[in-house]
């Protein structure tokens, strides 16, 4: 297969997008179309509750039961869709929570602190804006309809705001958000519950230290054994009076992460070796394990559900709850409703001046507070957009009223949709207008970037391509027989031709898959010893280009095409000379939880996501900007 073939046969989609798209590398994208079919299903539910709300009401009260001898569940469609599948959506909500804990940006727990404050401050103030507009009154009872925040719209709206590279603030509105869920279940499970029924919620108890007792459990029946237990869990809670979407939340939050180990990848490739030459079924159920246990439950399950969760689950959330007869006495007297205006004017005053004041008193000094890990003025956007309440809202709204005060408090909470959306829309235009040295300045007081890199790069030993002083390093670990690698070669050339050398500069380290390349590790030490005859890069390019035919003796006619001293390139190859100084780029990979190829870093930060022309050329101008406004704060601080 010539070189073009290789790179053609893979030119559709990437290796990450054909193989693993796991929802912390796409969330963004995945919650903007959410938010966009949530915002349809809300028109949806207007339009039909107003054209035939006889029918839309008739609908959503029908009652399903589940039963099995004298037992059953039974409540109509509309509980089934709010306490039944948005069970599903808590359960994403809280895998992403704890990837984010045990891998991404709060594995350094100092920086969950501010975000938990915040999400505390963020509950507050609302309520107490809403209790001043209903203290004593009969709307008082529905204060927490004011206080929680809509994880999917709210993540799918900061998606369509702001810049995709935004992903410090899209971490510190998800854990706000968990948080602020994790509230909220707590305030509807002792607050909104009227009857609780102690021996359910005993053994919903008991279910959750069974949950947590699993990790000791063996990897064969770990798994089934948990969804069996999150099922009963669920029912238990149903059972006794407690909203069971709290199981979903705790399900997630225990659900751990963790990158695949090559050990694993390796011993997934054994057996499915095995497989090929013996097609058994012992065979095949063991390929199959080990391929599963390589990626965690907690990814496994967020490639799953999160695509459902946006797209069907919320949508259908919305479209159970959204519809509301509007006429024109409801609107005048929503006007002057103390209930709207409590929880219009919570959402869209009090999460921001929550939120932000929350924040700036958790990074006191006197208060031995950490560095802020995002500026003030983006802290406003997601304050503003943390003013987007739906999901809890409405669900708590449901449990707090009926009749007219329920359409009454729906309206206040699409209205604070719309009127928070704004007020993020106008932070946004406003901070992108700040001039320069400001935004350097606040950018400089920030925590700074946690490395994903284990091992930096080092001049005297790295082979580097462009400016050694350029403000951004692109980092990559490939594998010259890899397909996938030959594709990001040409975004890579491409992405350099584009900055000229400046501003830029590439490093390559050695990460053979010799396991499913045979002549993977030959050709990285093939590399190696033109390096020493200070030729790596054309060799570089040269095994890229002709990844269809790495043997020795293609190895030597490569040598002789570039004038190598073709003798000691092929003694140094059969010694084995640089397998020493591959196996050196090996354990840096290992060290930084690398896997497979390519896997790119950039200044340090590991880069999830494609690796075309267009994603690498955002991501590298991401980096350079807050490079270059880091090096005006330092720059302004030294004068």
């Amino acid at each position: 297969m010539s070189t073009g073939t290789i790179a053609d046969a893979f030119s559709g989609r990437t290796a990450w997008a054909r193989n693993l798209a796991a929802p912390i590398r796409d969330f963004l994208s995945t919650e903007s179309g959410g938010a966009a079919a949530m915002l349809a299903a809300v028109l949806a539910a207007l339009v039909w509750a107003n054209v035939s709300p006889s029918s839309y009401e008739s609908l959503w009260t029908s009652r399903l039961a589940i039963t099995l001898g004298h037992h059953g569940l039974a409540t109509d469609l509309r509980h089934w869709v709010n306490e039944g599948l948005m069970t599903f959506f808590f359960l994403v909500v809280g895998l992403e929570a704890k990837r984010e804990l045990d891998v991404g940006d709060l594995r350094e727990r100092s920086r969950v602190t501010i975000p938990v404050l915040a999400a505390v401050g963020g509950v507050s103030v609302p309520i107490l804006i809403y209790l001043a507009f209903n203290a004593g009154g009969p709307g008082a009872h529905g204060w927490g309809a004011a206080m929680s925040t809509d994880t999917a719209f709210a993540l799918g709206v900061l998606g369509l705001i702001t810049p995709r590279s935004a992903t410090r603030l899209r971490v510190f509105l998800l854990t706000l958000a968990v948080v602020d869920d994790l509230i909220a279940l707590l305030v509807i499970a002792f607050a909104y519950t009227s009857h609780v029924h102690p021996m359910p919620l005993l053994i919903a108890i008991c279910l959750i230290g069974a949950l947590l007792a699993l990790r000791f459990a063996p990897d064969a029946w770990r798994h089934p054994a948990a969804a069996g237990i999150g099922l009963a869990m669920w029912v238990a809670l149903f059972k006794s009076g407690v909203d069971p979407v709290v199981s979903g939340l705790i399900v997630g939050l225990v659900t751990s992460a963790y990158p695949p180990a090559r050990g694993d990848l390796e011993r997934f490739t054994e057996l499915a070796r095995s497989f090929r030459e013996q097609p058994t079924p012992e065979l095949a159920r063991s390929a199959q394990q080990s391929v599963a246990s390589a990626i965690s439950a907690n990814e496994r399950l967020q490639y799953r559900l999160h695509p459902w969760t946006s797209y069907v689950i919320v949508p259908l959330f919305a479209l159970a709850n959204a519809g509301i007869h509007i006429t024109g006495g409801l609107l005048s007297d929503a006007v002057s409703s103390p209930i709207t205006q409590g929880i219009f004017f919570g959402y869209v005053v009090g999460k921001p001046v929550g939120i932000c004041t929350a924040s700036w008193l958790a990074t006191r000094p006197w208060l031995h507070g950490s560095r802020p890990v995002i500026s003030p003025p983006v802290l406003a956007i997601g304050g503003a957009v943390a003013g987007i309440g739906f999901t809890v809202s409405i669900l708590i709204s449901t449990l707090s009223f009926s009749g007219q005060r329920l359409a009454e408090a729906k309206l206040g909470v699409l209205g604070a949709a719309i009127g928070a959306t704004f007020l993020a829309w106008s932070a946004r235009q406003i901070v992108k207008r700040l001039p320069d040295n400001v935004r350097a300045r606040q950018l400089a007081a920030t925590a700074e970037d946690l490395l994903d890199l284990s091992d930096e790069v080092d001049p005297e030993r790295d082979h580097i391509r462009g400016d050694e002083d350029a403000l951004v390093t692109l980092l990559e670990y490939g594998d010259y027989e890899c397909p996938f690698c030959g594709q990001a070669e040409r975004a890579i050339r491409d992405l350099f031709a584009s900055h000229e050398g400046q501003e830029l500069r590439y490093v390559w380290r050695h990460l053979p898959l010799s396991d499913v390349h045979v002549f993977a590790q030959t050709a990285a030490e093939a590399a190696e010893a033109a390096g020493e005859q200070t030729d790596f890069w054309r060799m570089h390019d040269l095994l890229l280009d002709h990844q269809d035919d790495l043997r020795f003796g293609a190895l030597l006619r490569y040598a002789e095409e570039l004038g190598l001293d073709v003798e000691k390139f092929e003694d140094e190859l059969r010694k084995r000379t640089y397998a020493p100084r591959v196996a050196e780029d090996v354990a840096s990979a290992d060290a930084s939880g690398v896997a497979g190829t390519p896997t790119f870093f950039i200044n340090g930060r590991r880069h999830y996501g494609a690796y075309d022309l267009q994603t690498l050329t955002e991501a590298v101008k991401a980096a350079k900007t807050r490079a270059s406004q880091l090096a005006a704060a330092s720059s302004a601080a030294l004068r």
